[in-house]
């Protein structure tokens, strides 16, 4: 113990001078960091608002809207006020503010004159109509004012006026919740949704079978149920499909109840006709008491003719009848 406390006295002593910087080197550090808040300094208060990288050039991209002219002239003033290192991004989307249309911006400086802004609109998903008016709808509800009219859009007719802003009441934001829920290639084949009774939200296509949804439960997995049954041969002239139990959609005025059931029958289908047992032979007859006459009985002749009568022909069982989407069984 004594010897190890002697080696680490025998140690030789750092100073702390030592580990201090030299003069020199300080003074190279002090110059480095002046230099460097000088640069710092010189970009934010000069340089990325210098008219060396002013924006001269914005292209403007994604408009599709009837106030495009309008909107690319507004985007492009705002432009022009900035530069590559300093784009204001709230300004340009104040300066389109005013069109409801457009649901953001996507904007990329290309330094060092050029901005380029890409305008991503709203899609509408349905129209709402009020007598002779019309404005397309956001999926959120909102009025999407400017946006052009796609005539093969479903409609949402409404009692009053068409919505300024968004749309409002129970009825019409319901149908546009179904409605927003469909694939876009399938809503472009919808005409709009009614309310039955016994049946619930009822989705009404332009040419095909009415859609039967019940409530807004599982919206998306009632569109797939739909868009699996339309895809399919075999429900081809079905007047309905109810969607109610997606995992087993029944479509109405075909051959099949179901389309895609859901597990494959647990019992063998029931014969047209149950096979009748034969009378037994009566004791005394030649037979054994209680036993099956044979299937080949011979016809006794009619007495007097001497000649054997045609037997009488089996009763045939009447041809299945289809109804009501399900197929029936043939009775005996």
């Amino acid at each position: 113990m004594k010897a190890a406390v002697a080696g680490i006295a025998a140690l030789p002593r750092i100073s702390l001078e030592r580990l201090a910087p030299s003069p020199r080197l300080r003074r190279w550090l002090l110059l480095a960091l002046a230099a460097t808040v000088a640069l710092m300094a010189g970009y934010m208060f000069w340089l990325r608002d210098s008219s060396l990288v002013r924006v001269e050039q914005v292209s403007v991209s994604g408009l599709t809207t009837d106030d495009a002219a309008k909107i690319r002239q507004a985007l492009t003033g705002a432009g022009h006020s900035m530069t590559t290192l300093h784009v204001d991004r709230d300004r340009l989307e104040q300066a389109v503010s005013a069109y409801p249309g457009i649901r953001r911006l996507e904007v990329d400086p290309d330094f060092p004159r050029s901005l380029h802004i890409r305008v991503v609109e709203y899609q509408p998903v349905a129209i709402a109509v009020a007598g002779h008016a019309r404005v397309a709808l956001g999926a959120d509800g909102s009025a999407l004012r400017g946006v052009p009219i796609d005539r093969h859009l479903p409609l949402i007719r409404l009692s009053g006026a068409l919505p300024t802003e968004r749309l409002d009441g129970r009825g019409p934001l319901t149908s546009l919740h179904v409605l927003a829920a469909a694939p876009g290639p399938l809503r472009r084949k919808l005409s709009g949704v009614q309310r039955r009774g016994g049946k619930g939200l009822v989705v009404t296509m332009r040419k095909g079978p009415d859609l039967i949804f019940g409530n807004t439960s599982r919206l998306y997995a009632k569109w797939d149920a739909a868009a699996r049954v339309l895809a399919d041969p075999a429900a081809r002239g079905a007047t309905y499909v109810d969607l109610r139990l997606p995992e087993r959609p029944a479509a109405g005025g075909v051959g099949a109840q179901t389309v895609t059931p859901v597990a494959p029958a647990t019992e063998p289908p029931a014969t047209p006709q149950a096979a009748q047992p034969a009378p037994a032979t009566p004791p005394g007859a030649g037979g054994t008491p209680g036993a099956a006459a044979p299937p080949t009985a011979k016809t006794p002749s009619t007495p007097g003719t001497g000649q054997t009568p045609a037997p009488t022909p089996a009763p045939t069982a009447p041809p299945a009848t289809a109804g009501g989407g399900a197929t029936a069984n043939p009775q005996p």
